[in-house]
């Protein structure tokens, strides 16, 4: 039997000319903009694309004109191979290519009779998670492949999982003493009537931040506080709270230490909102150092995680 674990995210432009394809495909996913009306969805979703454009493109640019998330998800891969050799191992796009539909090709063509689909969203979300399990699943459909499917859909509390986020803060912690840092544990938000209606995500990210929490302590690394928060608000509705924009502008006179609690990968969420527009804001806030930890990325721990979950490992 021939295996493949296929990677899953949203996705990033890679370039300034894929930042309108992105917002499109954003917007017009049934799982981000609840308009159940294809046509309407999609007159509404390309409205608020157009809208963000050129800021959406400012922001790209102040990184290096694209996310790379596709080059650390390849670099992951090529990392998973070489600790795994038995196994093909790639990756698929919601929202930018290598789109499902083109690695189910490839698939195909290497005779591949085992799919594990492996969210790279450790927490799950019926916004990212289901919309991409359900995007892959639709293209098998359509292509007449089936393999045999195994889904990994969470993991937000697995000691793996834990472990590698206390080894990304302690790698950027340094010499630095925790007691003198305010850990801000910042995660994607979402909008309220999402979680009211349902959805687990709220609940499995308290979940991580308790976890977390419980293993410094046994590791006996104690911060001066321990907060999370939630980024990305976009447009009118009430969205989970408290934000991360608020959590930081009260942290005057303080340091703060920062870790991308929902991402795996470095994205423009990561690297633009955090790294660039939340360091600025602390620094008008009065605030004193400013620590970032990035994702995992390639990360060892975190390719070990996926081999362990993948090859039936126990999650969460």
């Amino acid at each position: 039997m021939k295996k493949a674990v296929v990677l899953l995210n949203m996705g990033g432009a890679s370039n300034l000319f894929e930042v309108e394809i992105f917002l499109k495909n954003l917007f017009s996913d049934p799982h981000i903009l609840q308009i159940k009306n294809n046509f309407l969805r999609k007159i509404v979703g390309n409205f608020i694309a157009n809208k963000r454009l050129v800021e959406a493109k400012k922001n790209y640019q102040a990184i290096g004109g694209g996310s790379p998330i596709a080059r650390h998800t390849f670099a992951l891969t090529q990392k998973l191979k070489s600790l795994d050799t038995n196994t093909f191992y790639t990756y698929a796009m919601r929202y930018t290519p290598p789109y499902s539909s083109m690695v189910i090709d490839e698939l195909i063509s290497q005779e591949i009779t085992s799919v594990t689909l492996f969210s790279m969203y450790p927490q799950y979300s019926t916004t990212t998670t289901l919309s991409s399990l359900q995007d892959f699943q639709t293209q098998c459909q359509q292509k007449q492949y089936t393999p045999t499917i195994q889904i990994i859909d969470r993991y937000y509390k697995h000691p793996l999982f834990i472990q590698a986020i206390t080894q990304q803060i302690l790698h950027t912690l340094s010499d630095k003493n925790p007691q003198d840092y305010t850990l801000l544990l910042s995660a994607h938000g979402l909008p309220q009537s999402i979680i009211d209606a349902g959805d687990p995500y709220q609940h499995e990210c308290e979940q991580t931040c308790q976890a977390l929490q419980n293993h410094l302590a046994l590791q006996g690394i104690v911060f001066k506080e321990i907060k999370l928060s939630y980024q990305s608000k976009m447009g009118p509705m009430k969205w989970l709270e408290p934000s991360t924009k608020n959590t930081i502008k009260k942290l005057k006179n303080q340091n703060v230490i920062i870790y991308p609690l929902t991402f795996t990968i470095d994205n423009s969420e990561t690297l633009y909102e955090l790294a660039i527009e939340l360091r600025q804001i602390f620094a008008q806030s009065g605030g004193n150092d400013f620590l970032l930890c990035p994702c995992f990325n390639d990360n060892d721990l975190f390719a070990k995680l996926i081999i362990n979950l993948t090859q039936g490992g126990q999650h969460d």
